[in-house]
């Protein structure tokens, strides 16, 4: 079975033990306190990775990195609402609800092909 790598709340990237899932079902406490100790444990059904049973601290730091949090999330909002209330803005948007079907075509067209 190929090692399992993940890169763990410290930002290193770190081998994952695995364990059999026979061997979870026999030796669950071992098997917890050996995730515990080392963040996580694969948990593997005839070779192949099925589960990752993972610490709670290093839950928490994963979750907290990819949450942001209702302030961040406000602050984003404020933001953008600030620069949607521009003149240009403002005119853009005017601009757009009175265009005609076939220039806001070739302006999504245009604004594609700038992406690549």
């Amino acid at each position: 079975m190929p090692a399992l790598t993940f890169r763990n709340s410290h930002g290193e990237l770190v081998d994952v033990p695995a364990v059999a899932a026979t061997r979870l079902k026999n030796e669950f406490g071992t098997v917890l306190e050996q995730a515990v100790r080392g963040g996580a444990v694969a948990i593997t059904r005839h070779d192949t990775p099925k589960a990752v049973l993972v610490s709670y601290d290093e839950f928490q730091a994963l979750v907290k990195d990819r949450t942001p949090s209702l302030n961040d999330l406000s602050v984003e909002y404020d933001e953008l609402l600030a620069r949607m209330q521009t003149p240009k803005s403002r005119r853009g948007m005017q601009t757009a609800f009175n265009a005609a079907p076939a220039d806001l075509g070739r302006a999504a067209v245009k604004a594609a092909r700038k992406r690549r």
